[in-house]
């Protein structure tokens, strides 16, 4: 999934309080997440730490009581407040003291483990306590790990006979894991729903239906990047177009589309740069070998601190086509950069929804994507979009958006209108819609 910043070292959601309603809204009081991934660095690894954590405490601001679970940092409390609202339950406490890469690190192990104590915790404590005061539950299972652990809960809901008081969904973020799941079992058990059309068409393919519930973006960030550290970013720039790439060292982010459309503008007379920030995935070295062989010089940049303005003045010193930055980024550094440069590319040849082109819309910045899940994305309306992975492809596009300035400016500002439509806001709204669907068509069995 949108975000792949904490994957590539980026700092996570700071500990804002996102846009509240003034009443609680038609969903349960009581909602509990689950999830791999949350928000401690261990567990913030791809956009589905960004996307459940923005959405607790989204609902949390709205007057819910939710509790968040998922597998967290072993070195913190397992449990915790993290806003208003939010409880915070980490998961596996025991078996990630023993696994310290990351949540994904003994990932069997920690299935295992959920599955065999967290259903009968979330019955016991939380279900049970609802039912007795006459009040529902709202459980939402996010990706194929905890897609047992939801027909765990539903077996033991019908067993304690408390089935009529949860409303269950579980949630497809991206194809991972599918052939791992029985989605007869699952299908039974919980109302299927998907982040965008593109994953309830990958769904429909293993003949499952699915809801389309879209995620959202904090509404704060509309507020846009710090303008003083953007235009410390383009002094930096010294007037050369610069592009941007953050995210996994990944095939599916079509990263060679990316060396390969620099090369193609630089051979045309473009002196343009690009910045990338990955991970520590081994295809960087194929990413890298592909600028080599289309004879551009790569430098790698390490610099003190995550400051944003250290990097900027770091940047005054490099002229490299491709500048590799090593350094941990923090959010107002990742977004004044999004802003500053020419475009930022999100040009992903899988994209279950495709967060960070929103986040570059509401950061101020002009997004290049792809065409999968970014059905926010509208060509040389409010984005570039490619429809192919070739590097040629996007090149020409780039080609005619730094010639045209007028087309520049329409982008950004479209891209700002289309981010406001894609809060927290907008996205909990259309989930009240669908629960009481989901409500209305299964009831209280």
């Amino acid at each position: 999934m949108a975000t792949e910043a904490a994957v590539a070292g980026v700092a996570g959601r700071s500990a804002r309080v996102p846009e509240a309603r003034s009443t609680m809204s038609a969903l349960p009081k009581h909602i509990a997440i689950l999830s791999f991934e949350g928000p401690d660095r261990y567990a913030s690894i791809g956009g589905l730490g960004t996307r459940v954590t923005a959405l607790a405490r989204a609902l949390g601001a709205a007057g819910h009581d939710v509790q968040l679970f998922f597998v967290g940092d072993p070195a913190q409390k397992p449990s915790e407040p993290h806003g208003p609202g939010v409880t915070l339950r980490r998961w596996c406490g025991w078996i990630s003291a023993h696994h310290p890469r990351n949540a994904y690190d003994g990932e069997e192990e920690k299935i295992a483990d959920i599955n065999s104590s967290l259903p009968g915790w979330l019955v016991e404590h939380i279900v049970a306590p609802a039912a007795a005061a006459g009040e529902r539950v709202l459980i939402m299972a996010e990706e194929w790990q905890m897609a047992q652990a939801a027909i765990l809960i539903d077996h033991l809901l019908r067993m304690r006979d408390l089935r009529r008081n949860v409303t269950m969904l579980w949630n497809a973020n991206n194809t991972y894991g599918f052939d791992k799941i029985d989605w007869r079992a699952l299908s039974s058990a919980a109302a299927i729903t998907a982040v965008s059309k593109y994953m309830k068409f990958e769904l429909a393919k293993v003949g499952v239906p699915a809801l389309v519930i879209p995620n959202g973006i904090d509404a704060d960030l509309l507020q846009g990047a710090d303008p003083g550290l953007v235009d410390e970013f383009k002094t930096a720039f010294g007037g050369k177009p610069t592009l941007c790439k953050v995210g996994r060292f990944d095939p599916d982010k079509n990263w060679l589309q990316a060396v390969d459309a620099l090369a193609e503008l630089r051979n045309s007379g473009v002196p343009a740069r690009m910045i990338v920030r990955g991970g520590k995935e081994s295809y960087g070295d194929v990413v890298f070998g592909r600028a080599r062989e289309r004879g551009l010089m790569v430098e790698r940049m390490q610099y003190e601190g995550s400051d944003g303005h250290r990097l900027a003045a770091a940047l005054q010193h490099v002229d490299a086509p491709v500048v590799h930055v090593r350094a941990f980024l923090d959010e107002a550094t990742l977004f004044a950069l999004y802003a500053a440069c020419d475009a930022v590319l999100a040009n992903s040849g899988k994209e279950p929804f495709g967060l960070v082109g929103l986040e570059v819309m509401a950061a101020g910045g002009i997004a290049v994507t792809g065409s999968t899940g970014e059905e926010y994305a509208d060509p040389f309306v409010n984005a570039v979009v490619c429809d192919t992975s070739d590097g040629r492809e996007l090149a020409a596009y780039l080609r005619g958006l730094l010639g045209d300035p007028d087309l520049q400016d329409d982008l950004r500002h479209e891209g700002r209108e289309t981010a406001e439509r894609y809060t927290w806001k907008h996205a909990i709204a259309s989930l009240e819609r669908k629960v009481a669907y989901v409500d209305s068509v299964h009831g209280t069995s």
